[in-house]
Formats: C-alpha cells, structure tokens, sequence
C-alpha cells in the first residue's frame, strides 16, 4: 500500500471544511453574491456621477429617487415602478415549485437635486432587495384560475398542499440605492446600464439591506463562515507543508 502524507489528510480535512461552509452559507437562505455586489460598491449620489470625470471603472452604488410618470397602479393605490410575485407551492418531496411568476417593471429616472439618470428595471437582478410580503395558505385556496390547472398538475390525487406567495415592490416614494453602470451614450449624455448580474435594486438603507440579504438563519451564516474560513487556513496550511516537504 503507497504511503500518504500527513498533508493529503490535512487537505481533504480542509476541502471537507470549505464543502461544510459553502453547504451551510447556502442552507441559511444568505444572498452573499448580491450583498458583496452591493457593499463593495463606491456610493455615489446621482449628481456626483454625473459630474465624475473620469467615469467609474466599476459599478458604483448610486443614491437616488424615483421619479416616473406613468408607474404601476395596484387596486389598493399603490405607485409602484417594480412589481415582482412569486407563487409557490411545496409539493409533497418537500420542495417549493413556481406556479406563477409575476414581473411588472416600468422604466423611471432615478433623480436628485442635482439632475437625473433613467433605468429599466426590467434589467433588475433578482431578489429586488426590498421587505417581501409573504402570504401562506393552502392550495385549497388557490383552486381557483390560473392556479387549478398548475395544482392539478403537481398534486393530481386532489390532496391539499402548504401555498405561499412572496411579494416584493418598489415604489414612487422610495429612496433607492442601485448597483448600476455609468457609461457615456451615442449622444455623449451619460447613461446606467446593467453590471453583469443585472441592476442591484434596493429600498432599504445599506446596513438593513445588508440584515436582510444575510438570510433568515443569521447563526447557520456565521457557522458556515466559520467553516469556510477554518477550511481554507487547514488548506493553505496542508498545501504549505506540501511545498515544503517537495523543496526538501
């Protein structure tokens, strides 16, 4: 039998690690990708883009409101520029599938006192990163069009099964923070185009938005960074002895 080094183990321990980090990270509902996005981002009010010579490199976080004159109304009288509804139901292996999804943009300026950019949120990565309002139920309540047709599907021996509904919105009257692009159009006026990813839209100020990208299991995120952190020192350190022991 070939011997093995003492740091192979040290290695599979620390791949194991970082394995354990990532599954608990995506286990706690995070949205790490979009919260690193938005945090590393330069703020910028609106006006100090427009006035940025040199432009941006990178995305920046502008800092704006909303200005649109001719916004989604809803039947309850809400002003709103993006509207997106997720309606899901847990089938019986346990996982949530998507029986309706609902997304309603329109185009705005995001403004300040001094002067303004457009944006389509229809370019919006998802989640918008706004409180969401959730309704749950049972598809006993969802029997009724477009929805029968879909729950046939899922359940065809008629059984009852848990239903929710995730809204989430942005309004008129919000102030917004946006991951966006500043680049120069045919016309030479300044423009916001989509990072890769899609615009990052957000109605809540940064250290709340942070809170809520962190996912409703703060204490599995901070396990699971842990994990990944302690993985990646017993990597580095097994791969360290490695070089060594190959110098030697």
């Amino acid at each position: 039998m070939p011997h093995v080094p003492a740091w192979a183990f040290v290695l599979l321990l620390g791949v194991l690690l970082i394995a354990a980090g990532l599954a608990a990270i995506r286990a706690s509902g995070a949205r790490v990708s979009l919260a690193r996005r938005l945090a590393g981002a330069r703020q910028l009010r609106v006006g100090d883009a427009l006035d940025a010579d040199p432009l941006p490199a990178r995305p920046v976080r502008l800092l704006g409101r909303v200005r649109c004159p001719d916004p989604i109304v809803t039947d309850r009288d809400e002003r709103l520029v993006a509207l997106h509804r997720d309606v899901e139901v847990r089938t019986p292996d346990g996982r949530w599938r998507v029986i309706e999804r609902v997304r309603e943009t329109r185009g705005f300026e995001l403004w300040d006192h001094d002067g303004s950019l457009t944006l389509d949120p229809a370019h919006a990565a998802e989640p918008l990163v706004a409180i969401p309002h959730v309704w749950r139920g049972t598809t006993a309540e969802l029997s009724h069009p477009p929805y029968a047709d879909a729950i046939a599907r899922l359940a065809p021996d008629g059984r009852e099964l848990p239903a929710r509904s995730v809204t989430r919105m942005v309004a008129t009257v919000d102030r917004l923070q946006v991951l966006a692009e500043v680049r120069p159009g045919p016309d030479g006026r300044r423009r916001l185009e989509p990072p890769p990813g899609g615009y990052v839209i957000s109605v809540l100020e940064l250290p709340d938005a942070m809170r809520l990208l962190g996912g409703p299991r703060r204490g599995l995120l901070l396990a699971g960074a842990g994990l990944l952190g302690a993985g990646v020192v017993v990597a580095a350190i097994s791969l360290g002895v490695a070089l060594i022991s190959a110098v030697a």
